[in-house]
């Protein structure tokens, strides 16, 4: 199992570098100046040519890209200089030259042009509220999606079944910035005197006397409006998968020795009906890390998609590149997680 993780670890550093060099050209390449941009359009071309150098916007597009693969990078050769210290969170292993060692680092995601802020600090701001708003949507999609793909596979050709199909295709087709404008029109505004819910608002916040809180209803339409999709998908899935088992001669000879009903179907169905599931679930849990770009800007909720999408409206580079490395690297985990939990759930996976 080593060898094959750390086979896998390696063809996720090839995904992260071709994601880099891919957005990094898209970004560098277009015809927008950032240096303008955070200066203003009124600002002399002395400024934009300072700001330009000191970003190093003025160097030729592989100069720019090998120098922030640099700052990404692992492992460095560093001097040990107040310079670098300042730069780098680092530790010296092995000397190399005069006053320099073969180093492990921390990830240097730079500094925004906008606020001048370390964009892993803006990160880590930004990213426990879209994971909570994540595992929300994903658990209720999950809880959702497989009862009413069952009870669809044990009520087959019923209006049950019927309403199951109808309503999943409806919430798959239903692009998910359109349910979260309907919910927050309808529960957010028209209904807030029942509900008391936002129609914008973050989970962390300060409330009126100026402390930190967490504001728990602020998660329920979001999380709502994201996991509507994966519901659809998820109830399509487990209701195919679950058919397709009970029929194997392994259920029938289960019912034959007169294991009561409900063993049969939950653990000898549905265990085996898990893995189509488990990749769904996998795939659109990372989508919705990474995804929640207009959810997020519709409730105003401050998580990764809404800095994201304000980054790329003000060509915040580093910003944009930091958050499209941290999803990448989210889907390489995530990816590798779900072929180990594959082995636990069908004992005919094997690692290899």
């Amino acid at each position: 199992m080593l060898r094959y993780i750390l086979r896998k670890l390696a063809y996720g550093i090839v995904v992260l570098l071709l994601v880099v060099l891919t957005i990094s050209s898209i970004i560098y390449l277009s015809p927008v100046d950032p240096a303008t941009l955070t200066q203003g359009q009124r600002t002399d071309t002395q400024t934009v040519e300072a700001v330009q150098k000191q970003y190093g916007l003025d160097q030729p597009l592989h100069v720019q890209l090998g120098r922030y693969l640099r700052d990404i990078s692992p492992i460095d050769i560093l001097n040990s200089n107040t310079f670098t210290n300042e730069k780098y969170s680092f530790i010296p292993l092995i000397p190399v030259g005069n006053e320099k060692y073969f180093s492990l680092k921390l990830p240097f995601l730079r500094k925004s042009y906008q606020t001048g802020e370390r964009v892993s600090v803006m990160l880590s701001k930004a990213i426990p509220q879209t994971i909570v708003l994540a595992f929300s949507s994903i658990l209720l999609a999950c809880v959702i999606g497989v009862i009413l793909g069952v009870v669809a596979a044990l009520r087959k050709n019923t209006w049950l079944d019927s309403t199951a199909i109808v309503s999943s295709v409806m919430g798959y087709s239903l692009p998910s910035y359109v349910s979260a404008i309907l919910l927050a029109l309808v529960f957010g505004y028209y209904l807030q005197a029942w509900t008391g819910l936002n129609v914008q608002g973050s989970l962390f916040g300060i409330d009126d006397f100026g402390d930190d809180k967490i504001f728990w209803k602020n998660l329920i339409l979001p999380a709502i409006a994201l996991g509507i999709r994966p519901i659809g998908i998820i109830t399509q899935l487990t209701r195919s998968s679950m058919l397709d088992v009970l029929s194997q001669d392994y259920i029938r000879t289960a019912k034959a020795k007169g294991l009561p009903k409900a063993k049969v179907i939950f653990k000898h169905g549905l265990r085996n009906a898990l893995n189509p599931v488990v990749t769904a679930v996998s795939g659109w849990f990372a989508a919705l890390l990474a995804g929640a770009f207009f959810v997020e800007n519709v409730f105003s909720y401050n998580g990764l998609g809404k800095i994201t999408v304000d980054a790329l409206l003000t060509r915040d580079i580093p910003v944009v590149l930091g958050a499209i490395l941290f999803t990448a690297f989210l889907f390489v985990i995530i990816n590798l997680m779900v072929d180990i939990l594959y082995t636990f759930l069908d004992p005919r996976v094997k690692l290899s």
